[in-house]
């Protein structure tokens, strides 16, 4: 941006030290260019004036009028005192009323000049009020920037505090635009623009904030959406490019004695022709010279573990070390005692290390991690602590990998002298254009059949007032030798919902289930260590048919024997942690269930996230979903793994053609320039440096 865009927003008309602060503080706004990209969120339509005699009990919810002021009074006292004018456009009258800043108001308001004035009417025996109106004197008027459709921006408490209240900030932006817009540079080619239909950057941004027709704010709303999502696009390809065109990736040229055998003897069940697939595209990228960076999804109990270990077997036969870490001690010690039965006999050394790994224990891990002798090490983010040390790193596995930040996965990548491959496996499907976005350097794998004997789940809604008739089928499950999973949102219950709690759920399932014919296991967030360790290992065991948990067993329970699983207050839970709890029944040969229990009165978007979970069991087309009803910042812990940059106007979920198109063409400027070192892509430099923003994975800085 030139030099009028980055100037200081404490310098514009309006602005001053105290609002710049604040501007700051609350909207990242620091600059005029910054306010420039500050866009509505939506728009009223000011193209009609009414006359006061033309408005009726029906109206619109806002409205506008041009009327003069014929009196002032106050009225009422205490906190119920209020300042009303008068106002007559000779159709009628109407009063205008203001609770708060009555002074500053007083001063404003001159008797027998004519404004313009627009707010939400209400009527009352025919007289019409407006509380709180917007009004600015009809000369006033002329002299500011003003279309038929005006802009609603963002606002917060404390700017409101500050009177920089949505009606504000438009005033600065046609302060921001009458200094700057003249000077506002196109950012795209030509071509780029001709090939796919882009109005030029000024008229866009124009556009955005005074829309002079519906069409023309079409236009200017797609060819920010496009210049945005190209923007990320750049970054997100130039970064694969760089990985890519970098010979320093780590050779496993042999598949040795160690996979071999292990592929032989030691299979658990026959490979699915997607896990084949998998393993084949793994042992692709380890023998190019280039950094392996794949992202490998697959829902629960698809066998995306299977495949890792596979992939640490060719690490080891070639030499080198591996770590798997994943989210939670309980899943660490599962998958410490599964790959050790898997690998029994072949001479891996396996290690687990967690929060909980005694001293002696940690010292004994050192000197095997730094000897060599450990092959495998399976952890939770203790693996980054600083006095973790390997010999040979030579892959490092992330399990679940959206519930580490960025900063615990950037320091377990440099725990090797030179870089590893990486493999982050996820059994939350992800959208595609999220998968795009987030991980678009990656190179991405998906699982999508169930390994042999496995049925699909069988997913029924229910209300509360079927609660026995589930009961029942729960007895019979149970007395054929099953057990249940029984999931509640919320620990202890609050006077503001109405959703079931574990608390008075486990009081009501005891009553139901009594001893000594049925045993119920108790786990949440909130117990000792050792106390749920406990509890998932009764369960675990066969000791307790019932388990009453939260959404804490969302990941790290595997029990096969386990058919039925109970979410209790489903409609308070979205949709892709619906299908990860389903997730873990259907991990026998036995027919399993997930049934949703709700309340009776549901909102639209309940309805529909219920419904499609009991349509389909594919995880693909209910993340889509979900994006679509939630947006893509509260899927995928985006709040913690991060979203690279901010989006200011696309919207990945209803955006993903735009998204598709910018993604072409960012690819069709980096293979011709892959540094956009050519002048004319100077403005595609900048573009793509402001979302370089915070980085997923930043492997340049791996030496």
């Amino acid at each position: 941006m030139n030099e009028i865009l980055n100037r200081d927003i404490k310098f514009l008309t309006g602005v001053g030290e105290r609002r710049a602060v604040l501007l700051g503080r609350e909207l990242g706004i620091r600059t005029v260019g910054d306010l420039l990209y500050h866009f509505p969120f939506r728009y009223i339509d000011r193209t009609k004036t009414y006359k006061i005699a033309e408005i009726r009990d029906e109206q619109a919810a806002y409205i506008q009028i041009r009327a003069r002021i014929e009196g002032f009074r106050h009225a009422g006292g205490g906190p119920k005192k209020r300042f009303v004018a008068i106002v007559s456009d000779g159709t009628g009258t109407a009063e205008l009323v203001w609770f708060k800043g009555i002074s500053w108001i007083e001063k404003c308001l001159e008797r027998g000049r004519e404004y313009t004035i627009f707010g939400r009417p209400t009527l009352f025996k025919h007289e019409l009020s407006i509380v709180h109106p917007e009004i600015e004197s009809v000369i006033e008027g002329q002299n500011k920037l003003r279309t038929g459709v005006q802009g609603v921006y963002s606002t917060t408490e404390k700017l409101n505090t500050g009177q920089l209240g949505t009606k504000a900030i438009y005033t600065l932006v046609c302060n921001a635009w009458q200094l700057a817009g003249e000077h506002i540079a196109e950012t795209l080619p030509d071509a780029m623009r001709a090939q796919y239909g882009l109005m030029g950057l000024r008229e866009a941004l124009y556009n955005i904030h005074f829309p002079t027709s519906p069409q023309k704010l079409r236009e200017a709303t797609y060819r920010l959406k496009f210049e945005e999502l190209l923007g990320t696009q750049l970054h997100i390809l130039g970064q694969r490019s760089g990985r890519i065109t970098r010979n320093d990736g780590l050779l496993f040229p042999k598949v040795g004695e160690l996979f071999n055998t292990f592929y032989r003897d030691k299979l658990p069940f026959p490979l699915t022709g997607a896990q084949k697939r998998v393993v084949k595209e793994i042992r692709a990228d380890t023998v190019t010279g280039h950094q392996m960076n794949r992202l490998l999804q697959g829902d629960v109990g698809s066998g995306k573990t299977l495949v890792a270990l596979m992939a640490m077997l060719i690490a080891a036969d070639n030499g080198y070390q591996s770590c798997l870490m994943v989210p939670t001690e309980i899943l660490a010690a599962q998958h410490f005692a599964s790959i050790g039965r898997m690998t029994e006999g072949l001479g891996i050394r396996i290690g687990l290390l967690t929060g909980s790994t005694r001293k002696g224990e940690r010292r004994e891990l050192a000197e095997g991690l730094e000897s060599g002798a450990i092959h495998i090490l399976i952890g939770t983010h203790a693996l980054i602590e600083d006095n973790v040390r390997f010999a040979n790193l030579g892959l490092v596995v992330i399990d679940e990998q959206h519930r580490f930040g960025v900063e615990q996965r950037a320091r377990l990548w440099t725990k090797a002298g030179h870089p590893p491959h990486i493999l982050v496996m996820t059994a939350t499907p992800i959208p595609r254009t999220l998968a795009m976005t987030l991980y678009g350097d990656l190179d991405v794998s998906v699982i999508d059949e169930l390994p042999p004997g496995r049925k699909p789940i069988k997913t029924v809604h229910y209300h509360d007032s079927h609660r026995l008739q589930v009961f029942g089928f729960i007895r019979n499950e149970i007395r054929k030798g099953r057990q249940v999973y029984i999931v509640y949102p919320l620990i202890k219950g609050s006077e503001k919902t109405d959703y079931k709690d574990l608390e008075d759920g486990f009081e009501s399932i005891s009553r139901a289930f009594p001893l000594p014919e049925f045993v119920t296991a108790v786990v949440h967030g909130k117990m000792k260590p050792a106390d749920k360790e406990f509890g998932m290992r009764m369960f675990k065991e066969g000791t307790a048919h019932i388990m009453v948990a939260t959404s804490v067993i969302e990941v790290g329970v595997d029990v096969p024997n386990a058919s039925i699983m109970v979410i209790e207050s489903a409609e308070r839970f979205g949709l892709s942690q619906l299908h990860q709890l389903r997730g873990r029944v259907g991990r026998g040969s036995e027919q399993s269930y997930c049934i949703l229990m709700s309340g009776d009165k549901l909102s639209r978007e309940a309805r529909q996230r219920l419904g499609a979970m009991v349509e389909t069991n594919d995880g693909f087309r209910l993340a889509e979903l979900d994006m679509q009803l939630r947006g893509p910042g509260d899927l995928q812990g985006t709040q913690q793994s991060g979203l690279a940059f901010e989006l200011r106007i696309a919207n990945l979920g209803s955006d993903s053609q735009i998204l598709q198109l910018a993604r072409e063409a960012a690819q069709q400027v980096l293979d011709a320039d892959p540094q956009l070192a050519d002048p004319a892509h100077a403005a595609l430099r900048d573009l793509r440096q402001r979302y370089a923003g915070r980085q997923e994975i930043d492997f340049s800085m791996i030496s």
